[in-house]
């Protein structure tokens, strides 16, 4: 059986690469199991999709704790231990990374001791990623038991919604990764046991009462979890264009934006999660939105 876990952020369509992966699995004739995981957070947050896939019928449920082959779709998600990206790796699994970066860096960044390979996204003409037709083909090439002609057929069924400019754009950058990364073509080792592991309980010891109530109830709590990681676009706000109406303040779903004794808004970069509430209820079209590794270089 193939596992194989995809890794990314709310919105960069790791969701669909599984599926795309997933219905070429299908179109070659394997029983197959394809989903997502994650909460109910918003765009930003770290989640992950898996792939099982068989030529017999598949009786494992649930998360890939030792996968076959790990993607993933953003880096910086490989240091955040929530993430959960090195979770189960051995030195004979494959981590397949969308980077500009080369392998060594990671190699000597992360002390790992797998294959690294990283390839890049295709140059596109429209303001949309192909992200999820790349990743999905990037991992059909090192798997090496998917022809192009159905990952070509994959993309298509999966993506028949978008405008037939955007699709014929998302099959060639699969298919263009697809053709770079045939050297590593089938280093995929299949394994042929079934997955039987406990699940991650979280061992909490029994205390009494007047010690653990404050442990549970104890307000604010939720300001230890800086989610500002989990942001992909940083909203900033022209002061000399705002008009200091409390609009941002009022929407801002996570409570990030305070207001100053003029009326005008400070954001905690520590919590906002990027969502862009702000910036589609300023009437002064005072706030943008920056690509988030530009602002902070």
């Amino acid at each position: 059986m193939y596992r194989i876990r995809m890794h990314g952020r709310g919105g960069q369509g790791m969701k669909t690469a599984s599926r795309i992966l997933g219905t070429a699995f299908f179109l070659e004739g394997f029983e197959v199991q394809d989903a997502p995981r994650y909460g109910a957070e918003r765009r930003g947050a770290p989640m992950f999709a898996y792939v099982r896939a068989d030529r017999k019928t598949i009786y494992e449920r649930g998360i890939i704790v030792h996968p076959d082959l790990v993607v993933v779709s953003d880096d910086s998600l490989i240091a955040m231990a929530t993430a959960g990206v090195l979770t189960g790796l051995t030195a004979e699994t494959p981590l397949l990374i969308c980077s500009n970066r080369e392998a060594s860096f990671y190699h000597e960044r992360y002390d790992l001791k797998c294959q690294v390979i990283v390839f890049r996204l295709p140059p596109t003409t429209s303001s949309r990623s192909p992200r999820s037709s790349s990743c999905a083909g990037a991992a059909a090439a090192l798997l090496g038991m998917i022809s192009p002609h159905n990952l070509n057929q994959a993309v298509a069924q999966e993506l028949h919604t978008l405008p037939s400019n955007l699709l014929k754009e998302n099959q060639q950058a699969a298919r263009t990764v697809f053709d770079k990364l045939q050297d590593f073509k089938g280093i995929v080792q299949r394994r042929a046991k079934m997955e039987i592991g406990r699940p991650q309980w979280l061992d909490l010891p029994l205390e009494v009462a007047s010690i653990a109530a404050p442990i549970i109830h104890a307000p604010a709590s939720s300001l230890q979890m800086n989610t500002g990681v989990w942001r992909t676009l940083r909203p900033t706000i022209d002061l000399e264009e705002c008009i200091a109406c409390g609009q941002c303040n009022t929407y801002c779903p996570d409570g990030a934006i305070s207001l100053n004794t003029e009326g005008k808004p400070t954001i905690d970069y520590d919590h906002c999660k990027g969502c862009l509430i702000c910036l589609a209820q300023c009437p002064a079209q005072a706030i943008t939105a920056q690509p988030e590794q530009e602002e902070v270089s």
